[in-house]
Parts: structure tokens; sequence; C-alpha cells
């Protein structure tokens, strides 16, 4: 008896974020980000035996998170190009599990999350203001308090949000 409002209460909370989404999936022109080499990334994979079709969806995820939180710190009239030349996700997925369980990402402090990337930053006359390399690592990842606790991206996700804060943020207009 219970189940129907239930049911009527998800479908209602997933048409009313369905609109935030969307516009999260739009292309930013302020941040440009691009993949070097993808097939060589140490751990992009969505299982045990992995998918074409799901490497490429969690690369995407990293990258639209990067094109959404590195806009906030680019001023109107600048622009970002970000190289990403390896990503190795948080944990593994480790053969000697339950029969089924090889497509369970197993997260322990010996899998860090791991991004590698270059970066240039330029102003409307396309001179370029700041840019770099970085290794981004966080060997304490798991000892982070994070609100996103359902989020499979979220130790990446802290990754990056620590480095656009570290690297952007002081750059200002003018």
């Amino acid at each position: 008896m219970k189940t129907k409002p239930l049911i009527l209460a998800v479908l209602f909370g997933l048409g009313a974020v369905a609109p935030a989404v969307a516009e999260d999936a739009t292309p930013n022109s302020k941040v440009q980000v691009e993949f070097v080499n993808p097939e060589k990334f140490t751990d992009v994979r969505d299982g045990f035996v992995p998918s074409d079709k799901g490497r490429a969806a969690n690369a995407d995820a990293v990258r639209m998170y990067i094109e959404q939180q590195a806009a906030k710190y680019v001023p109107d009239g600048y622009s970002l190009a970000v190289k990403i030349t390896n990503i190795d996700l948080a944990g593994d997925f480790e053969p000697w599990g339950q029969p089924g369980s090889e497509d369970v990402r197993i997260v322990k402090d010996i899998y860090p999350p791991r991004i590698d990337l270059s970066y240039t930053l330029t102003d409307s006359a396309g001179k370029v203001v700041k840019e770099g390399a970085r290794e981004l690592r966080d060997l304490n990842f798991l000892m982070k308090i994070d609100i996103r606790r359902t989020d499979p991206f979220r130790h990446e996700k802290s990754l990056i949000d620590d480095w656009v804060k570290k690297d952007l943020k002081p750059v200002t207009a003018g």
C-alpha cells in the first residue's frame, strides 16, 4: 500500500532533477578538456572485464566535472585548455571475490585516485596568463569527509576541486 506513494515521490523527484542535470551537460566554451591517448589511461574501467562504452563514460564523467568546476574560476573572456594524460580512478576490481563480484570496484587506501594533466589559461587576446602540469594525488583520500558519499567519482571530484581552487582561483580578470 505504501509503495505507490513512494514510487510517485521518487518519479516526481527525478522529474525535478532532470532539468538541472540537462543544464550541467551543456558544453562550456570557457573550458576545453582533451584526453591525450585515453587508451593508455591507467584505470577508467567499468568492470573487471571492461567495455569501451564504460571506459568512455567514466572518462567523460571526469571531463564534465572539470569543465563544470573550472568554469567557475575562469573569468569572462578567458579560456582554459586542459589536457588529461592519465586517469587512475580510486579503487580497483579485485579478481578474488565471490562469483559475480568482479564488477565491484573495491576502494582501499592502496588504490588512491590519480589524475595527470596540463593546463593553459589564456586571456581574451590569446596571451598565456597561467600554465602548468599537475599530478593530482591524494594518499589520504579515505580520511576526508565528503557529502557525496554515494557518488562513484567523489574521490576524483575532490582532487579536481582542490586543483581548481589552488591553481585557478587567484586568477582575476584585468
